[in-house]
Parts: C-alpha cells; structure tokens; sequence
C-alpha cells in the first residue's frame, strides 16, 4: 500500500485514513473550468476532509476556499442554498470513476493568507470579474453520504478587490482582499524556502469542483522560472490550490495548469480520469508562492467589518 508523508511522518493510507488566463467571460462558465488540464499521477490519493483529523492539516483544509459563482448561491433561512450538479452527470463520466455521485460546484480553489485576504491563480479571477465569485469555506462532505447542500454566513464571503495579479507562464496568482474579515480560521503559512526536486508535497482543494479533497504523495519534479513541477493529483478546479511542503505544512506554491483530466473510453464510451506513471506525462505546474510573499508585504492593512454580507 502507497503511504503518505505528512509532516515528515509516515503513515500508510489506511492508517491516516482512520487516524485522522487573460481572464475571458468564457472562463466562468463552470465546464470550462473544470477541463482545464490536470490528471492523477499513480495512485489515486485524493482523500475527504472528514477522513484527515492530524491538526496540522485541519487547520489548512480550514483555511482552503471553494470558489463558486455567486449566481449559484442563494440565502435562505439564514443559510445559502448551492445549486449544483452532480460531477458524473455533469462530465458524462464511467460509472466507476471515483466521486461519480458528489455534487460539484467549484470553479477555483483558493486560500487564507491574511485576516481578509485569498491568495489564488491569476486565470481564477481578475479586477472585472471578481465580483461574481464567492470565496466558500467549508464546502466539503459530511461523511460518505452527506454532500454539501448549504452554508453559514461566516463561511460565505464576496471580493472587495484584487490586490495584486499575475498571468504568464512564468507567474500565474491572485491576491484578493474578502468583504470582511474572515472569523474562526488561521491563514496558512507560507514557505521561506524554496522547493527542491524529490521534495514530498500535499494538496488541498477542490478537483473538478468537488467538496474539498486532500492529496498527499506528490513530489517535486523540477524547478523552473517562477514555478515548479510536481506529480500532484489535480483536476480543473484544483487551479489556485494551496500545494504544501509535507514536512512543515507551509505553502510552497499555487496550483495552476497541468495534463489533461480525462481521456475518452472509445470501450465504454463514456470519460475516465486519465492515469500516468508516476514519473510519466508532462507534471502539473506550480506558481512559486514568492509572488504572493512580494505582494503581501506591500499591503498595509485596512479596517474591515466583520458584518455578513450577500454576495
């Protein structure tokens, strides 16, 4: 069984298992965000938040957001519904394929990085769209059967405006400053020290829009100009995803393009996720996160009030 290494402990899957672009109009549109290019290197290793309980990793997952149109929230009760579809359905996926029934609705992943402030991919969001996004904490599964169907206030906020982005194949993030302050989470911290080739790597995000999922046995291929390649388990969706340094669980860079997700089965006529060796295919590339150290340290923090908005 392929084990895991998450803050330079060993853990089998079993046991952590029970132990714990310029940015276009058509870019929003959530089927063409969940196709761009990503894949599964290996074992599929994508695992629910519920199924992690070491403290280290729920305090990132906590600090994870979903990004989801705001067009798709609706407030209700004190609580906002989502509308979404099921990602088999969806994707017109083969029945074996793993999530198949989960809902999804994600079109980014981003995280907390300061009181008020998302770091992000620059393709995720830009100063003229940013306002049709949320940033959604908490969208993940309950348990095996019970999907996300509605939120709290305090999980749901909107953009008040984009610090700072950058969108070339060199440097691709977004820094957002929210609504608000953001209550009850701790940002994620970000490596001082860049990373190396063989470096073992974590993932957390939301891959082809679904409930947040966790992917450890990642490694670092190569390092290249402002970003660096890795054999992370990552769809469309995961753009924007916080990739962690296993041993110290700090942010070592942004998730941001990739392989292709699916290949069609001419067989069974229907997608399936595609599969490489693990030191096979092209690697999924990764925004060093020195751009957003760069941008954070020429922010000066301005009052924010913590009143809950609709986005």
């Amino acid at each position: 069984m392929k084990g895991i290494l998450f803050g330079g402990i060993f853990h089998s899957v079993l046991a952590l298992s029970f132990g714990f672009s310029s940015y276009s109009a058509m870019a929003l549109d959530s089927k063409n965000f969940k196709k761009r290019p990503k894949v599964i290197y290996g074992q599929d290793d994508r695992m629910e938040a519920y199924q992690v309980s070491a403290p280290g990793l729920v305090t990132a997952m906590n600090a994870t957001v979903a990004m989801i149109p705001t067009a798709n929230l609706t407030l209700k009760e004190n609580l906002f519904e989502i509308s979404q579809s099921t990602l088999g359905e969806s994707m017109e996926l083969c029945k074996e394929e793993p999530f198949y029934n989960q809902p999804t609705a994600a079109n980014c992943t981003g995280f907390l990085v300061g009181p008020d402030l998302v770091a992000t991919a620059g393709h995720c969001v830009n100063e003229f769209n940013c306002s049709f996004q949320s940033f959604v904490f908490n969208y993940r599964m309950q348990d095996q059967n019970v999907p996300p169907t509605n939120l709290a206030q305090n999980d749901v906020y909107s953009c008040k405006e984009v610090v700072a982005r950058g969108y070339s194949r060199n440097q691709d993030y977004a820094l957002v400053r929210l609504d608000r302050t953001v209550v009850d989470r701790e940002p994620v911290k970000l490596s001082s020290q860049a990373p190396i080739p063989g470096e073992f790597l974590v993932l957390m995000g939301h891959p082809s829009g679904l409930p947040l999922k966790v992917a450890g046995n990642a490694h670092v291929r190569k390092i290249e100009d402002g970003f660096f390649v890795a054999t992370t388990d990552s769809y469309g969706g995961n753009s924007g995803s916080p990739v962690f340094k296993a041993n110290t669980l700090e942010v070592a860079g942004i998730l941001v393009r990739g392989d292709q997700d699916y290949d069609f089965d001419y067989a069974k006529q229907c997608v399936a996720s595609k599969v490489c060796e693990e030191d096979k295919c092209r690697g999924e590339d990764i925004t060093l996160i020195e751009f957003i150290q760069k941008a954070l340290a020429q922010q000066t923090q301005t009052p924010v009030t913590n009143t809950p908005q609709q986005p």
